[in-house]
Formats: C-alpha cells, structure tokens, sequence
C-alpha cells in the first residue's frame, strides 16, 4: 500500500484507493485532496462519533459475485438518527456503497441508468421526490419508502468526494418485496443512483470485521 504524508502533521498518509482524490488523515483530520503526485490540505473533518459496527477499513464483502475491499467511509446525520455508509473497490475496479443502519445493510453499484426515469430527473433538477414513488431499474419495480435530508458528521480512509463541515445530501431509498434496493442521492456535486440489495451481516460473507467488546460474532462467521 502506497504511504503519502499528511501536510498538517506529518503523519504517515495510507493511500488505498489511488483512484480516490480525498483521503482523511487518523491522526489529525485533516482532509487531504491528492492530485497528479501532489496533496493539499482542504480542511479538517469532524471526528467520527463513535459506534459499534462491526465494518472497518479493509473489511471485505462476497455476495453475489462482488469481492470488495472497504477503502472508506462517511458518517451521515439526520434529525432523527445517523448511518454509515462504507465505500469499497472490487479487484476489477467496481466501486460499491455499503449502507448500514441498524444492523442491515444495503450494498450497492451506480446505476446511472435510472437518472433519465422522469421521477427520478425531477429530484436531479432540484424538486422534491413524492413519498410512494414508484420507478423501475434494472427490469424491478421499486417504491419510495425512505425521504431525508442529511449532513455528514465526518469520515475516515479515501473517498471519492469532499466530507468537510457542512456537506449535505437528500437521500432516497426505494425498496421492493424481494429484498433489492435502489438508492438515490443529490448534492453539491450532482445526483447519483446506485442500485443493488439489502442483506444482513452474513449475507456479505465479510472478512476482517472489527472485533468489539461485549458483541459475539454471529455463528454463521465465526
């Protein structure tokens, strides 16, 4: 793994993804933007509030013929609570979105397909997306069944957007009867939809998962 150093404090800088133009300093939070050989402090992130996933950086995924490695992650908050969402990089160059909240998970591919469904075009232009919305992808019919606005409370490893103080989304997560899932955000730099399904923690065949104290790991992974 490529090591940079982080500009603000000098600490040793894991590059993971070359790929990925962002990566957040451990040791300072500092945000640092990489580009043609160079790094720049951006800014400093908020420290990641603390949780017990069971996900960290380098935890791997298998389902469905998706081998993926976690690279980073983003910290979302909403009025009502928070969530993870974990980015991964396959071998073949796939990157992936691994949503978690509650202890289910949702992983996901871009699919930028559905941005030209009407409903979907609309929310891209600005305007609010109807709860019940109904689109199709990837040949299934999916609903609207979650609408929010979310601020991102900060961020660890490399990303491929900006996670400073005051970046914020809308969220939307259409689910159908069999399980899959189509996700579909709007920001400051766009709109994307990402489709895939929900699993729980053995459904992903993880490796490397974050051991914690108190928590037995389900019986399936051990």
């Amino acid at each position: 793994m490529e090591s940079l150093t982080c500009p603000s404090c000098g600490a040793a800088l894991p590059v993971r993804d070359p790929g990925l133009p962002y990566s957040t300093c451990a040791y300072c939070q500092t945000l640092v933007r990489r580009a043609e050989g160079t790094v720049e402090a951006v800014g400093t992130v908020a420290v990641l509030p603390a949780d017990v996933s069971p996900i960290q950086i380098s935890t791997t995924v298998n389902r469905d013929g998706i081998a993926a490695t976690v690279v980073g992650r983003v910290r979302w908050g909403w009025s009502d609570g928070s969530w993870n969402e974990w980015f991964l990089r396959a071998a073949d160059g796939r990157v992936f979105w691994l949503g978690e909240a509650m202890g289910m998970y949702m992983l996901t591919c871009e699919y930028p397909a559905v941005l030209d469904v009407p409903g979907i075009r609309n929310f891209a232009e600005g305007n609010p997306m109807a709860r019940d919305c109904t689109v199709k992808a990837g040949g299934k019919w999916f609903t609207a069944t979650d609408i929010k606005d979310a601020a991102c409370l900060g961020s660890e490893g490399d990303l491929p957007f900006p996670t400073l103080p005051g970046w914020t989304m809308t969220n939307v997560d259409f689910r159908n009867a069999a399980g899959d899932a189509l996700s579909v955000q709007r920001d400051a730099q766009g709109t994307t939809a990402w489709l895939g399904a929900w699993s729980d923690l053995a459904g992903l065949a993880p490796g490397n998962l974050r051991q914690i104290e108190g928590w037995t790991m389900p019986r399936a992974l051990a």
